[in-house]
């Protein structure tokens, strides 16, 4: 009989995948991941972990499965939180859900489970496994979630083969109103719990004060950038190659002071990001203001009206060759290859038609429409048809 350790979060996803795991024949443990212990920068009362962990333990008991918890602060302040600061201090927009999975959920989460003899991790995420043969070898795809509306593939972007092989999805075939009906018929106390917002763990964190915890606020001027401002009716450099015109591309405008007229202050350019829109506190103006840039050497923000200001909007983005990862080792480009892809930069958008470019110099993902809010830091995850085949951080 194979062991499988279910990652049972206190959510309805991952209580449905593991009575799904029992009624498919295996032995099916519970472990519920504690990564965090400061209540100090979750929002008032509600106190995700000691509920969450609760109904975990709810539900194992109504399973009939053995269960237990396991306490991963100490990596998770390391791994995920660290890094999240020191990205935010470059600049950065980091996307810790993803990272928490590839570094917490299975990586340590699934060595403490292989080390209590499981074959198996299984998750609530809506994502579904396949497996082919290439060159007598198995080889393990990472495929879209049934429900259109709730695929989560996009956030297991950076597993390896090695992590997908020892991996299951109970639910990748299901909808989440089918989730819930099951949760609801089997009386299961997270049945009608609302999904969880907020950072993979923390709970409902409020982001600049957790962050304004490390980082030193800074007061600084927002820039306000007209639409029609000449900036963006530069005449194109000639270029010596095609992968200069990426690189140009991908770059993006540099904006300075001159550029704008000031609008506002703000508390850091470090608490901000591209596309943001909240937060700014300048009223006054037409349209909304979203921020098209930010500058943490100065200190600045650059901002613009409304959601088509050509500020916001870029036609390619690289990926440097360190951060370049293929699920589907055996698809990876060589130098000087190219490969038709539908590409996303952030969950839920829908997939966009694109060309990935691979040079020494990193890889280039090119759009056919201009995408809105390419954030570096962020991940920008490539599929074919509804198969997730490689990631990469945005730089």
């Amino acid at each position: 009989m194979k062991r499988v350790v279910v990652g049972l979060s206190g959510g309805v996803d991952s209580s449905v995948a593991a009575y799904l795991l029992k009624e498919q024949g295996y032995e099916v443990i519970g472990l519920f991941m504690k990564n965090w212990h400061d209540d100090s920068v979750t929002i008032s009362n509600e106190c995700p972990w000691l509920e969450d962990s609760n109904d975990a333990l709810l539900v194992a008991e109504k399973l009939g499965i053995p269960f237990q918890t396991v306490d991963l602060s100490e990596q998770y302040k390391e791994k995920i939180v660290d890094y999240m600061f020191h990205e935010y201090e470059q600049g950065r927009t980091p996307n810790p859900d993803v990272l928490c999975n590839r570094e917490i959920k299975f990586d340590v989460f699934m060595k403490i489970a292989l080390s209590l003899g499981a074959d198996y991790v299984a998750t609530g995420h809506y994502c579904r496994k396949g497996e082919i043969e290439v060159n007598g070898k198995p080889i393990y795809q990472l495929l879209a979630g049934k429900d259109g509306n709730k695929d989560q593939s996009y956030f297991l972007c950076q597993l390896s083969q090695e992590q997908l092989a020892k991996s299951l999805f109970p639910i990748g075939e299901l909808t989440k109103p089918e989730v819930r009906e099951i949760a609801m018929h089997l009386d299961l106390v997270t049945a009608e719990k609302k999904d969880s917002q907020g950072l993979c763990f923390i709970g409902k964190v409020r982001l600049p004060e957790f962050l304004q915890q490390q980082l030193q606020p800074k007061e600084g001027l927002i820039y306000e950038i007209e639409a029609d401002d000449k900036i963006y009716n530069q005449e194109v450099p000639k270029f010596n190659s095609f992968e200069d015109q990426l690189a140009f591309e991908a770059k993006g405008i540099s904006y300075t002071s001159e550029n704008g007229k000031v609008v506002g202050k703000h508390q850091g350019a470090h608490y901000f990001t591209i596309g943001q829109r909240k937060g700014l506190n300048v009223g006054g103006t037409k349209e909304a203001l979203f921020i098209i840039a930010t500058d943490v050497k100065t200190n600045a923000i650059y901002t613009g009206q409304g959601v088509n200001h050509p500020g916001l909007f870029k036609k390619a983005l690289r990926v440097q060759p360190s951060e370049i990862h293929w699920i589907r080792e055996d698809l990876a480009l060589e130098n000087g290859e190219t490969m038709e892809v539908m590409a996303r930069i952030r969950y839920r958008q829908a997939l966009q038609k694109a060309t990935l470019y691979q040079f020494e110099s990193g890889l280039y993902v090119s759009f056919e429409e201009p995408q809105s809010a390419i954030t570096e830091g962020q991940f920008v995850a490539w599929n074919i048809d509804d198969e997730l085949v490689g990631s990469g951080v945005i730089s």
